[in-house]
């Protein structure tokens, strides 16, 4: 093959090529011409290398035929708009969706809480769990030293890592179903009995001033986690119209935003405990704080994720991610 005429033939289709792939937007004939065109191209290029695979009108060919693909195909979203779509959409829906089992759980935590903090103030068999004077020490120092203890941002550091790690064990053993009933029944005694060990011993002010500045958001975030390990379990349970594991995998994606969510929810929580907890400033304000710090999340939930759920919008992944899925009578 004559390379020289071979270019004094085509070079006209290339260099349209080139104009069309350039252009930021195209008419529908123009689009047409396009796609006509690459596929000319494409045809040409594997003629040209046949004969010079590493020339320099092959490799100028194949970057002509890049930015055409480009042009064809649409480039990635900017990472910017997708974050912002993320935090904007996809990660409120994914929220809103447990909200109601959210706050199922939060009730059965206080209730059970509550009952384990009342038998431990009013029996007389709590010295089986913890000796008089344990419970001195803990009520006079150990409770309130153990948010001082350590440098604020190791413990801050420390706090986001623990609950990170039982959010993870909730969301992702959710799927056995007795999982997250276990952990939260675990958590809500183990608080219970620290509030009514506090109370016996007088400190219940104490208790109360140094747990809800960052326990309200901590706390609810421990829920929304127990909340998506239970509609991982439901999913298989009752998976509808669908194959069991059609259901649970979708759902599971799903679950994945609010994995993603809970990181930073639970990263603010962490700071409160490290910074706000254990401050020299009036508990007032930092009941205040922590009460905004929730207030916020139950704000971004249900303003933008009702907003967002309404339009469709489930805290799925993109289509990309999700990749395909079967559908079945």
């Amino acid at each position: 093959m004559d390379i020289d005429a071979f270019v004094a033939v085509h070079q006209g289709e290339w260099d349209r090529l080139a104009d069309l792939s350039d252009r930021r937007r195209l008419r529908p004939e123009e689009a047409d011409e396009l796609l006509r065109l690459y596929q000319r191209t494409s045809a040409h290029l594997s003629m040209v290398r046949s004969v010079e695979p590493d020339g320099a009108l092959a490799a100028g060919l194949s970057a002509r035929l890049g930015r055409a693909r480009s042009q064809l195909t649409g480039a990635g979203q900017n990472v910017f708009v997708s974050v912002a779509y993320f935090f904007a959409q996809t990660l409120p829906a994914a929220f809103y969706r447990i909200r109601w089992l959210t706050v199922i759980l939060g009730v059965a935590f206080i209730v059970v809480g509550f009952a384990s903090g009342l038998w431990a103030y009013h029996s007389p068999h709590l010295d089986l769990i913890m000796p008089a004077e344990d419970r001195q020490q803990y009520a006079s120092h150990d409770f309130v030293n153990y948010y001082a203890e350590h440098p604020n941002s190791s413990f801050a550091a420390q706090v986001w890592t623990n609950n990170a790690w039982i959010a993870a064990q909730m969301v992702a053993f959710g799927v056995v179903g007795l999982w997250v009933p276990m952990v939260l029944v675990l958590n809500a005694v183990s608080v219970g009995i620290a509030g009514g060990v506090m109370a016996e011993q007088g400190e219940q002010t104490a208790f109360w001033l140094n747990l809800l500045p960052h326990g309200l958001m901590e706390l609810t975030a421990v829920f929304i986690a127990g909340a998506a390990g239970l509609r991982i379990f439901w999913a298989w349970v009752a998976p509808g119209q669908q194959r069991r594991l059609t259901s649970l995998a979708q759902e599971g994606r799903r679950l994945v935003t609010v994995a993603l969510g809970l990181v930073l929810v639970l990263l603010i929580s962490g700071v409160v405990e490290g910074f706000v907890t254990p401050s020299g400033m009036h508990p007032a304000l930092k009941i205040v704080i922590g009460a905004l710090v929730l207030a916020g999340y139950w704000a971004y939930t249900l303003i933008l994720g009702r907003r967002a759920y309404r339009a469709g919008i489930r805290g799925d992944l993109g289509t990309y991610d999700a990749g395909s899925h079967e559908l079945t009578a």
